[in-house]
């Protein structure tokens, strides 16, 4: 039985829908239902489908290509090679321009066409397009392109890359791409000779996959006279923009559509070769095109995360003041440098290496390396999580080099909040932070003085028992601080809203919604959320945990300059000052009197029978999220195996709209970062150049089985971010950031409590069982 929803007041609906509330994600009934909208759910009439042709090698010559006996296979459209989409003049994408190698000279880099022309580079990369009625049509064309190839020595790990015999992947004289350096060697080196500790660690962030449960996916098809693309992406305009850049097709005759996303991670910015080539198939053949990449696919070629070495050193004054931070850095960034992938590790990572400690001197050395392996790029955290990695690390272990107690160490290198704004040694500016508290309510929380008493019943069972603890901060936003909304009351009273920022299952829609009721006072389920659609919206998307404090802030501006411009014309209406209106619920009336207007007939009375309005709004500044991460591991020392017992972490991610999905985006994240500490590594066998890990067989990908009973997120709210309208910070990557210094470093604490401290300098992730248990025995 329906029952009539009761008329409240908009303070009352601000009460139950509003942000701060937990309200229930407007996105997970459809989700529920099985009725979600994902790219492989559309399907088209005379719809046809994609295939690839992909290099079995590293690092070869095409000698031969014969596409003859393809083109006349049963059901196949089209067949296309690389040099052929030379020929129809088809650009390249685009290469990194921004950075330069060590002596000044341009960045070195290979060229990247959307199929490889005369070499390819990588296991994986594309070659030719066969376009079919249907999927296994196309496949069977496959079959039987003749191709030949002429081998060419390849690298693929970072060593072989810089080995004095290297093969060169490109004209330069070595493999290295570009150079950045930042601070003063020389004033560094001096804090170091004067220093009474000093901590050096070798680091290694390995290679992962973004392993996004939906693969990517692209339906391309013509539609009077325009190019439609829907997909799974995260930044539908830059995927349009370079369509249109590459194809030579004007960007107004291009809409791309995002329905649902079955998670992105930074792996679905900016379009693949794959889209674009998808997107010309469509064009040229006048007809639905759609690629389904298999999880083959996704592992060979889209974009990989991490994959860095680090030389960390540390100095520090006897009472344990830091004096010096050294990092020199190897990024192994592919066969196809992306500007993503060398911002990531050359300017990002460096932008928060310092963190949340008084750090003024020192010496940063990052260098871009070229190998015959798939480029990398954004993965959750971009940057933040090595240099959080690298610099956590280095302060547990230089608390044991010197004896002082590593709480303490943190609370004598703290930024404090009476040094806000505080510039880092690299040029960023904190708004806020009150990091000693937030460390204090997380140790608090966690119960660390009663550890000795759990690491006592641990022993009982054998098992060592460490406790793990990370005080970190991030940056968010991209250095993208301007959204774009569109705000409509429409006739019927929706009030409907699209943004650029876009869905991915993170909830964005809710807390848009919920930011639109804050102003309107109406029940949610009168806001409508437009997202993922480029005729509605454009900006830059959602990547680097920027989507509320841009999109969120631009939502909330926009919603109040609207009901402003509804005032007036209510005012209008009524025959009445605006000053002279009340405002409640979705209902203009002037006061002392019973004449009044509702949103809806407002609208109903202008000439395109809706109330519109565009805005834009800038975000002063980046934000500064941080927080404090405590875990508790269990090792076995006689199998190597370990396991997080317990989890618990305090979070400054300023105000917060809905906590169900802030608590949810923070739990999510905490688990990649384990995965990463315990159990993924993407290996490529540096004989073959063949991808080792290239399917879920052999790819330990973390699951709810790795989750501890005992995990405790806690917010706090009382240190708002100055640098956008709601206070909020970025809350995407948090998790992950603190994650994997935390459960490293408490598996470090455990091998040090019982007698291993040299030992804990040498833990190198994934710390899974066999390399664990090799570690304790010296193998």
């Amino acid at each position: 039985m329906n029952h009539p929803t009761p008329h409240l007041s908009s303070e009352q609906e601000i009460a139950r829908f509003g942000s701060g509330k937990a309200v229930q994600r407007l996105e997970d009934q459809q989700l529920l239902l099985g009725a979600g909208v994902y790219a492989n759910d559309v399907s088209l009439p005379n719809q046809s489908h994609l295939v690839f042709l992909r290099s079995p090698y590293p690092h070869a010559n095409i000698t031969r290509l014969d596409t003859q006996a393809a083109k006349g296979m049963p059901g196949v459209l089209a067949v296309y090679s690389g040099q052929d989409l030379l020929a129809a003049g088809i650009k390249p994408l685009a290469r990194p321009m921004n950075f330069k190698r060590a002596d000044g000279s341009p960045l070195s880099s290979t060229t990247r066409h959307i199929l490889a022309t005369q070499t390819v580079r990588f296991v994986g990369e594309p070659i030719v397009a066969v376009v079919a009625t249907s999927e296994e049509q196309a496949r069977n064309a496959i079959e039987v392109i003749e191709i030949e190839f002429d081998a060419l020595p390849s690298v693929t790990t970072l060593s072989d890359a810089l080995a004095p015999t290297a093969p060169l992947l490109t004209e330069a004289p070595d493999n290295r791409v570009a150079e950045t350096r930042y601070g003063d060697a020389q004033a560094t080196q001096a804090a170091f000779d004067q220093a009474a500790h000093v901590v050096h660690l070798n680091i290694v962030n390995q290679r992962v996959a973004a392993l996004s449960i939906e693969p990517r996916s692209v339906l391309a098809y013509p539609d009077q006279g325009r190019l439609h693309i829907r997909m799974s992406s995260q930044m539908p305009t830059g995927v349009r923009n370079t369509v249109s850049d590459l194809l030579g097709i004007d960007k107004e005759k291009i809409r791309v559509i995002v329905g649902d996303v079955g998670g992105g991670f930074g792996m679905k910015t900016g379009a693949y070769a794959e889209d674009v080539v998808t997107a010309y198939c469509a064009h040229s053949l006048q007809r639905p095109v759609k690629w389904i990449a298999d999880r083959s696919e996704e592992f060979l070629s889209s974009s990989h995360g991490r994959d860095i070495q680090t030389q960390a050193a540390l100095a520090l004054a006897a009472d344990g003041k830091i004096l010096g931070l050294r990092i020199e850095t190897l990024a192994n960034v592919g066969a196809y440098p992306t500007m993503t992938g060398l911002a990531i590790q050359m300017m990002i990572g460096p932008w928060v290496q310092s963190s949340v400690y008084d750090i003024q001197t020192i010496d940063y050395h990052f260098t871009g390396v070229m190998t015959n392996t798939a480029s990398t790029g954004a993965y959750r955290g971009a940057g933040r999580p090595e240099a959080i990695y690298n610099i956590e690390r280095l302060i547990d272990e230089a608390a044991r080099v010197s004896g002082i107690d590593r709480v303490q160490l943190r609370r004598r290198n703290f930024i404090q909040p009476s040094q806000m704004p505080y510039k880092n040694p690299m040029g960023q500016v904190y708004d806020t932070g009150a990091f000693e508290m937030i460390m204090d309510q997380a140790m608090e929380k966690a119960d660390w003085a009663g550890f000795a008493q759990r690491e006592a019943a641990s022993k009982a069972k054998g098992l060592w028992r460490g406790l793990g603890i990370a005080t970190f901060l991030e940056w968010t936003g991209g250095n993208a601080l301007e959204e774009n909304v569109q705000v409509q009351i429409l006739a019927d009273g929706t009030i409907e809203v699209a943004s650029a920022v876009n869905a991915m299952g993170q909830g964005i829609a809710t807390s848009l919604a919920q930011l639109v009721v804050d102003v309107f006072g109406v029940d949610i389920s009168k806001v409508r959320v437009i997202l993922g659609d480029t005729d509605r919206a454009n900006g830059f998307g959602s990547a680097g945990s920027r989507s509320l404090f841009t999109g969120g802030s631009a939502m909330r501006v926009g919603a109040e300059k609207t009901l402003d411009k509804a005032r007036d014309l209510a005012g209008q209406a009524l025959e009445a000052s605006p000053a002279d209106l009340a405002y409640e619920s979705g209902r203009f009336s002037v006061k002392g009197t019973d004449l009044n207007i509702s949103l809806a007939d407002l609208a109903k009375r202008q000439p395109e029978g809706r109330i519109e309005l565009q805005s834009s709004t800038t975000a002063s500044g980046p934000t500064w999220p941080n927080g404090c991460h405590i875990c508790e591991v269990e090792v076995n020392p006689a199998t190597g195996e370990s396991c997080v017992v317990s989890y618990t972490s305090m979070n400054d991610v300023g105000r917060i709209v809905n906590p169900m999905i802030v608590e949810g985006q923070l739990d999510g994240g905490a688990v990649q970062g384990m995965g990463q500490a315990l159990l993924e590594g993407l290996v490529y066998d540096s004989e073959s150049g063949q991808l080792v890990t290239g399917s879920l067989m052999d790819y330990a990908a973390p699951r709810a089985d790795i989750m501890p009973q005992m995990f405790h997120t806690f917010t706090n709210q009382t240190v708002p971010s100055t640098n956008n309208v709601l206070g909020v910070k970025g809350v995407g990557e948090l998790g992950t950031i603190g994650a994997t210094p935390c459960v490293v470093n408490a598996i470090a604490d455990a091998l040090a409590r019982n007698g291993n401290s040299q030992k804990s300098q040498n833990l190198q992730m994934p710390l899974t069982p066999f390399r664990l248990w090799e570690l304790l025995n010296g193998a």
